[in-house]
């Protein structure tokens, strides 16, 4: 018999409340205790419970690459607390473990999934309670004899197939309509970890689970999703009846004493997909007065680098579009990527006032390498003097913000030799 322990740590604790409900939702697993536990103390008082109670714990991790150094202290002081009989296996998944499962196993982890875990998980956990080994369970990776052996990935997963959250156990996070990128920015690893397609949420799975927010009595609905406005698309355009029909249908199953966000955080609306009739339909069923725009660079040549599929005037024009419609763009940029010069960081300079001028706020970041990315191998980013001044002068008129400073101080420390998330 095991037990399950979630280490629900604040940056992880949406995906693993979708693992949960994955093992909750199945019939094989559904019984298996599961406790949550914040923090080393609270992690060994579980492991040691269920360890006394007669159950091997099995202890459920998920962290991106920025919180791996921090994951994997907390892995080796819990093992230093564990009763020595507990036995507790240490299961991390997340972007880090599917990018570099060798890192993540040898700082002590026991096996790391590969890919999405909702399938995969759940029939790990059915194994091991009944006293089997994974066996061949695809989407695995673990060490043996010194060397890195895997089962390769897991196959994408039916979104519909799985609840969003963890109704049983009432953890709930954002709404998730889709899945996958159709595009593939050399920066990001969502569309190398997921696929390079969108995987939508039925309309009758996002009435289910709105359905669901509301018997619960949550105030706010966001949705989660990488390009909000691609939503019922499959390629690179917005089907603006399918996003009405979704609004629509979220709004009459949210009632009107709910808060519908959509295109905010965290989803984002990509600047070439931003139109009057879009951003009506947002103030129509919405509740939110800013909307995240992915712009990343104001330079041409950098943003063709990155695979973006747009150009700065589409941003600025979408920064007007959210103005004239009432809401106020957050616009996304990357700072210091790989391969860009001076003309790019002065075109990007003239981007940042532009969306200043046009009511924007920048959110602004310095380039980390992820690794599963294009990008992966490439140095972290540094910020010049140049914009460092000009974003100062727009955090002091309150048209900038983010972590830019503390991203390309970790850049500098680490030295680049471990790719970290922004």
């Amino acid at each position: 018999m095991i037990e399950l322990v979630l280490h629900q740590r604040r940056v992880a604790r949406h995906a693993l409340n979708v693992l949960l409900g994955a093992v909750e939702s199945c019939a094989d697993t559904a019984a298996i205790p599961a406790v949550l536990a914040r923090g080393v103390p609270e992690l060994a008082r579980a492991v040691g419970d269920a360890w006394r109670a007669g159950r091997r714990p099995v202890v459920a991790w998920s962290f991106y690459t920025a919180s791996f150094p921090e994951a994997a202290a907390e892995l080796a002081e819990l093992r230093l607390r564990s009763p020595s009989g507990a036995r507790p296996l240490h299961v991390a998944g997340g972007p880090h473990a599917s990018a570099e499962p060798e890192e993540v196993l040898r700082a002590g982890f026991d096996l790391a999934v590969l890919g999405e875990g909702e399938e995969t998980f759940p029939a790990l956990l059915r194994r091991l309670d009944a006293g089997e080994g994974p066996g061949g369970l695809p989407g695995l990776a673990w060490i043996e004899g010194g060397a890195l052996r895997t089962t390769g990935r897991a196959p994408p997963v039916d979104l519909d197939a799985f609840p969003p959250c963890a109704p049983r156990a009432r953890r709930i996070g954002p709404l998730e309509i889709t899945r996958g990128c159709a595009w593939a920015c050399r920066f990001c690893q969502t569309p190398f970890l997921f696929r390079g397609r969108f995987r939508h949420r039925s309309l009758e799975g996002v009435r289910r689970w709105v359905r669901y927010h509301r018997e619960i009595a949550t105030r706010d609905l966001r949705f989660l999703s990488p390009s909000a406005l691609s939503w019922g698309s499959q390629g690179p355009g917005c089907d603006l009846e399918a996003i009405e029909a979704l609004l629509a249908a979220a709004r009459e199953e949210a009632g009107l004493d709910r808060r519908i966000f959509f295109g905010s955080f965290p989803s984002e609306l990509r600047p070439e997909h931003v139109s009057p009739a879009a951003l009506s339909l947002v103030r129509r069923y919405c509740d939110n007065r800013t909307v995240i725009l992915g712009a990343q660079s104001g330079s041409e040549r950098m943003l063709a680098a990155m695979g973006r599929g747009h150009g700065a005037e589409e941003v600025v024009r979408a920064v007007a579009l959210c103005r004239e419609a009432g809401l106020r763009a957050s616009v996304d940029v990357i700072l210091g990527c790989p391969g860009e010069d001076e003309d790019d960081r002065a075109a990007t300079r003239a981007l940042l006032r532009r969306v200043s001028l046009e009511g924007g706020r920048v959110h602004a970041h310095a380039f980390m390498p992820l690794p599963g990315s294009p990008w992966a191998k490439a140095a972290p980013g540094n910020v010049d003097p140049a914009t460092q001044a000009l974003l100062e002068r727009l955090e002091a008129e309150g048209a900038a913000h983010g972590q830019w400073r503390a991203q390309a101080l970790r850049g500098r420390v680490r030295g680049g030799s471990s790719p970290m998330l922004i």
